[in-house]
């Protein structure tokens, strides 16, 4: 029986990927850029020692270090996602690392700058930011560098700390090779008999397999084929909590978490309050999850079971391009300029759609300042996949936005309103498609979607990010974790979050060795947080209109121009009380009861 394979990237029709020649037309300009990124380095010099001197040469200094920052920013956004493209490719591993060397270079060049500003005399500060029009610009920036004083080390120190940020990569860096280049998996039977290579692309394909036997040997061989390096997982993801604990403890934080937040200002009541009341929520949860069972006339459910649709009569094959149309439809609430950019995106190349041999698994919207955004896909034809496109390029119009109206210095979202876009769009389009499906089985199907939503985005990212939680505390107080005591933490969870109604499968427990988002500590709350106010966002859009939207518009073309609570508060969200959270997880409670109409 002949085999299934990924296509090698060189198979692939040229207008399926991105066109990276946006950023660098060729890699001797890239090369060129490099040394200019070298050369630049030294100016700093001049500014060291002398920031106090006048507001002209302060003023010079920071637009010394947004012209490095812009410009590296190219160089390791092209470097990296050259390597995306196929891993295996030694001279784009080797682009990559040189990048990756170089951003450390820049971080240490311009190491000098806070610690001088923070011991400059405040009335002094003060002065140049009166008589300086230009100094303006950076009131915002410099609020921020205040703000964090305490945090603040030496110049000495600090450049010390931007060198030992190269080593603080290494745990995420080992991870990605292992997981997207060398990582293999065995192949399985699928649907139709036909022996296929499993691989983290298709993965979920074949979890929401109507076949339970596709389901269970999907689960089983990739847990196995993880379960083979499981202490070496372990010691990558233990190495890279004790950097987090090692750098908050050099900066004078209680903790980690603490550290984590502080770069977005955001109180750790926010984080907490997140995990409570989800917790208020389990039991609707497990409603669900009872619900699943019942469906699907099990008498066991496994934890193989819950991706696959509790309508198996109804599947959804949706081609790239009708994907597309359908997000282009379901978006049109956000206005005729909204719709254009998006059509922009989809023509010209932004967008890297198939999976192939090597490729980084899963998606992301990336870019640069100059060029527009990039997103990568591994596109399988699912439903899924369509609200991967509506998701990703949900970032990529908040990008695209923020950088037409901001400055480069405040063109970059913080991570914590990082997620509101592109949640948004997905549940857009799911209104959309609730309102207009007709037959009762589809709308099942999505009602049941909409609430995978919730589970996967609520539920799971809050689980994730208490487990971040716990781990990080373990080593705080002087412990260190083994692949044993990552599992036990993990089981542990899951038992909580599902319920009793479900089999926790040994292999469950090892799901922590494979979520990347953990070597990009406390960051997985956001898509939680994100998730809630988008909800909020999504029905305010829909119920007031114009109005709404306006306010909706200014928040995504507002970068970090402020704080980002402030910005959403400004938009008309407020994440610092458990409003947000609470409401959306009262849709997921609605849904729950139309579901439970729709089948009986």
């Amino acid at each position: 029986m002949e085999q299934r394979r990924l296509k090698l990237r060189e198979e692939l029709p040229e207008t399926s990927k991105w066109r990276l020649e946006d950023i660098f037309k060729t890699n001797d300009l890239w090369e060129q850029e490099y040394a200019n990124i070298e050369r630049l380095l030294d100016e700093g010099k001049k500014f060291e020692g002398h920031l106090g001197d006048s507001s002209s040469v302060l003023v010079s200094c920071f637009d010394w270090m947004d012209d490095l920052s812009l410009r590296i920013e190219e160089v390791y956004s092209y470097a990296r996602m050259r390597r995306d493209e196929d891993n295996r490719q030694a001279n784009y591993q080797a682009m990559t690392d040189r990048a990756g060397s170089l951003a450390v270079k820049v971080s240490g060049a311009v190491a000098f700058v806070v610690p001088e500003l923070l011991a400059m005399p405040e009335g002094r500060l003060n002065e140049f930011r009166a008589e300086s029009e230009t100094l303006k610009l950076y009131h915002h920036a410099l609020e921020d560098i205040l703000r964090k004083k305490d945090h603040i080390l030496s110049s000495s120190e600090e450049k010390l700390l931007a060198g030992v940020g190269e080593l603080a990569e290494a745990p995420g860096a080992i991870f990605t090779m292992a997981n997207n280049a060398d990582l293999k998996f065995p192949a399985i039977e699928d649907e139709t008999g036909q022996m296929v290579e499993l691989t983290k692309g298709n993965f979920i394909h074949f979890m929401e397999s109507s076949k339970r036997n596709v389901r269970k040997a999907a689960f089983e061989t990739l847990y196995k084929t993880y379960g083979k390096q499981r202490n070496t997982w372990a010691a990558t993801l233990n190495s890279n909590i004790k950097s987090d604990v090692f750098f908050a403890k050099a900066r004078n934080y209680h903790s980690a978490i603490e550290a984590s937040l502080d770069d977005d200002r955001v109180p750790l009541k926010v984080y907490d309050s997140l995990i409570d009341t989800v917790h208020d929520f389990l039991p609707q949860m497990h409603k669900y999850i009872r619900l699943r069972k019942k469906a699907l006339n099990l008498t066991e459910l496994h934890m193989y079971d819950i991706y696959v649709p509790i309508v198996p009569e109804t599947t959804m094959k949706i081609s790239y391009d009708e994907a597309k149309s359908m997000v282009l439809k379901g978006l049109k609430p956000l206005g005729a300029d909204y719709l254009k950019v998006l059509q922009e995106g989809f023509d010209n190349r932004w967008i890297d759609v198939y999976e192939n041999e090597g490729k980084t698994s899963g998606a992301y919207s990336w870019g640069t300042y100059r060029a527009h955004p990039y997103v990568l896909l591994n596109h399988q034809d699912t439903l899924d996949s369509m609200f991967t496109i509506a998701h990703e390029m949900g970032h990529s119009l908040h990008t695209y936005l923020s950088n037409h109206t901001q400055p480069h210095l405040y063109a970059g979202y913080k991570i914590f309103v990082a997620e509101v876009a592109s949640t948004l769009n997905e549940a857009l389009v799911m209104e959309h498609l609730l309102d207009e499906t007709k037959d009762t089985k589809t709308l099942a199907y999505l009602v049941n979607h909409y609430l995978e939503q919730f589970r996967g985005t609520i539920f799971r990212q809050t689980m994730f990010a208490e487990f971040e939680k716990k781990t990080h505390a373990i080593v705080e107080e002087g412990g260190a974790l083994t692949a044993d005591q990552f599992s036990e933490i993990y089981r542990d969870l899951n038992a909580a979050y599902y319920g009793e109604d479900i089999i926790l499968d040994e292999e469950i427990a090892l799901e922590w060795a494979r979520i990347p988002h953990f070597y990009n500590s406390f960051y997985v709350y956001k898509y939680a947080t994100g998730f809630s106010a988008a909800i909020a966002f999504a029905r305010a859009i829909l119920k007031e209109g114009e109005p709404a939207l306006a306010k909706y518009l200014k928040f995504l073309s507002s970068g970090s121009s402020d704080y980002p609570i402030e910005l959403l508060r400004k938009a008309g969200v407020d994440m610092e009380t458990p409003q947000p959270v609470r409401e959306a997880l009262l849709v997921f409670e609605e849904l729950i009861g139309r579901l439970e109409g729709l089948l009986t």
